[in-house]
């Protein structure tokens, strides 16, 4: 196991022989953590050459066969062997028998989540606006939903229902014209609570396709699959390459990697809550990060103890340990301003304080995806029904990028009106920087509009 050039903290000997997995310690205060901190937080896949490589292949043959390539690789990658797109596209009606199969227990949830995402992002509409001077110019801004985009929804090892309500209802909320979803289809048929989730939030058109070759079908469009404006939605590598490759030609959100998590504890909270909280991150994939921040050696040993026993009752236990093996970590600092400024450099998707005074502590918190404040503010409650979309910027990303929200919808238009009585001064100022960069055009057409500089003004046409 790679554990890097820092000094790692002794592992306790008490309960060891019960302990069948391990997080990798660092100590903040060792020579050398900071290159062992850029060692665990770098993720070499993001850049996979020969994924990359591979996925403009599809991206290409999408490009050159429309509807043909898309079947071809839904026969190879999705297991849909079909003779027309129209086999592939999701019924309503499938979607309503969905909703009326599953549970009302199912029911209630999904529309509990949906009522607090639809409420939480209602907040984020903007609206345009005007600015006027004395002379009666205008400048402003307007604020336009887009006409069309493009959702995916991961699946693989898992079903993301709360993915829809996350990414389809922000667009409906920033009254996007026509949403179309892609979703890759499970070999055990129709997943009830998905098709429930898509029936709730309602997007235009529907298709069980995955990977590269649906994102590619949405960005470029083929004979039975719109061409959209913009694709958001997280996914695999696949899916990742093929976002890169299509942006440009289309928007997107971002590119995302595994799911993060970065856990800031100061004892004070149950090491049971935090073992769960880090083992629900870790079971998503093997390449899901979750990384412990706290005090002591003690607690470490707490949570590790927790987490082992916990693990005995969970079906992707597998998953889990891999996922630990491969990206978990566990970091020894001194003080939580010290563990606030690890947290910042590594920027992580999500970030839970689970600490005595959290909004203190969040007050040093400058790049996170989300921060969660308290151990009673469990990130899986953001997964699910806290409100705020869960797709978040990783890799670090978090640094610049922002969670996934009603502004990534719609698009800004600058608006200018200016009046003839009132541009003498700035058409002045304009033919100035124009000639100063060397632009005569410009600088001509700017003294143009100067009252009495325009040698047409006269020439108007006789009736």
């Amino acid at each position: 196991m790679h554990r890097g050039k820092a000094a790692l903290a002794g592992c306790g000997h008490r309960a060891a022989a019960r302990m069948s997995i391990k997080f990798r310690r660092y100590i903040a205060d060792a020579p050398g953590f900071e290159e062992s901190l850029n060692e665990l937080t770098s993720w070499d896949a993001r850049e996979d050459p020969g994924v990359l490589s591979e996925v403009r292949t599809v991206v290409e043959a999408v490009r050159e066969g429309g509807d043909k390539a898309v079947l071809d690789f839904a026969a190879e990658f999705d297991n849909a062997t079909v003779s027309s797109i129209s086999e592939l596209k999701v019924t309503k009606q499938a979607l309503l028998r969905s909703w009326e199969r599953i549970s009302r227990q199912q029911r209630e949830a999904l529309e509990l989540a949906a009522d607090r995402i639809r409420s939480f992002h209602a907040s984020q509409v903007e609206e345009g606006f005007e600015i006027a001077d004395d002379h009666g110019n205008l400048v402003g801004q307007r604020v336009s939903p887009l006409s069309r985009v493009g959702v995916y929804v991961p699946g693989g090892s898992a079903s993301y229902p709360s993915t829809v309500l996350m990414t389809v209802i922000p667009a409906r909320v920033a009254n996007v014209d026509d949403i179309i979803v892609c979703t890759p289809p499970t070999r055990e048929g129709n997943n009830d609570l998905l098709f429930a989730s898509l029936h709730l939030s309602n997007p235009n058109e529907i298709y069980c396709i995955g990977g590269a070759h649906a994102i590619a079908a949405m960005a470029q469009g083929t004979e039975s699959i719109p061409s959209v404006d913009k694709i958001v939605g997280p996914g695999g590598p696949w899916v990742a390459a093929a976002k890169r490759l299509v942006f440009g030609q289309v928007g997107i959100d971002s590119i995302a990697g595994p799911s993060e998590v970065l856990v800031i504890a100061d004892g004070t909270a149950s090491a049971r809550w935090v073992a769960l909280d880090l083992m629900s991150q870790a079971e998503h994939d093997v390449s899901a990060q979750a990384i412990l921040i706290c005090l002591s050696e003690s607690f470490l040993a707490s949570v590790e103890l927790e987490l082992n026993e916990l693990l005995l009752e969970q079906p992707r236990q597998e998953v889990i340990s891999e996922s630990i093996r491969r990206r978990g970590a566990a970091i020894l600092v001194s003080t939580l301003e010290q563990a606030t400024q690890i947290a910042n450099r590594i920027a992580p998707e999500h970030l839970q304080l689970a600490v005595a005074n959290p909004r203190e502590i969040a007050k040093g918190v400058r790049n996170a995806g989300a921060i969660f404040l308290g151990a009673s503010s469990s990130e899986v409650l953001g997964d699910y029904v806290a409100g705020p979309s869960h797709v978040l910027p990783t890799y670090g990303t978090a640094k610049y990028a922002s969670p996934l929200g009603v502004y990534d919808f719609v698009k800004r238009t600058s608006i200018v009106e200016l009046q003839r009585r009132g541009i003498d001064n700035l058409s002045r100022a304009a033919s100035v920087l124009a000639e100063g960069e060397g632009l005569l055009a410009h600088a001509a057409a700017a003294r143009a509009r100067i009252p009495g500089m325009d040698h047409n003004r006269d020439r108007t046409p006789s009736t």
